[in-house]
């Protein structure tokens, strides 16, 4: 894989797109995934953007993926707990249950071949569409490089 690639469709995407402000993602992931590697192999953050990710949690949330029961599971990023709201060919989308926030926040995830791309976001319907065309151009540009 070439990293390089990798930190440069970040660095081109992330700061467009990640911010409060008037921009559709609050928070981005992006967790190096093999669903078909061996067990011991631990997923690492390889990039993140407007949050602090701990690698424990993050291992916690990629078992969540693996174990596939998203319509039967919650999950944790960071202090929020997540449900599956919506699930589609290559993502799933979920909002936020424990949210102060008044218009609710949500999660976009994306998998791609060799990641997993989480989006986070504040706000209802505009803002989730907004979001999932956010995580949908990176997870793209991943895709063309079979990334």
């Amino acid at each position: 894989m070439d990293w390089s690639v990798v930190r440069r469709l970040w660095e081109k995407l992330a700061p467009n797109n990640v911010g409060y402000s008037g921009h559709p993602l609050k928070a981005a992931l992006l967790i190096n995934y093999d669903p078909n590697g061996p067990s011991r192999l631990l997923s690492t953050i390889a990039e993140q953007e407007g949050i602090r990710a701990d690698p424990t949690e993050i291992s916690q949330f990629i078992n969540f993926v693996k174990r596939n029961n998203l319509q039967t599971e919650s999950f944790f990023i960071g202090a929020n707990q997540y449900l599956v709201t919506s699930i589609h060919e290559s993502c799933f989308c979920a909002r936020c249950l424990n949210t102060p926030k008044q218009a609710g926040e949500g999660a976009v995830v994306m998998l791609t071949s060799a990641f997993v791309l989480v989006g986070l976001y504040e706000g209802s319907v505009g803002s989730a569409s907004r979001a999932m065309v956010a995580v949908d151009q990176l997870s793209g540009q991943l895709n063309r490089r079979n990334l």
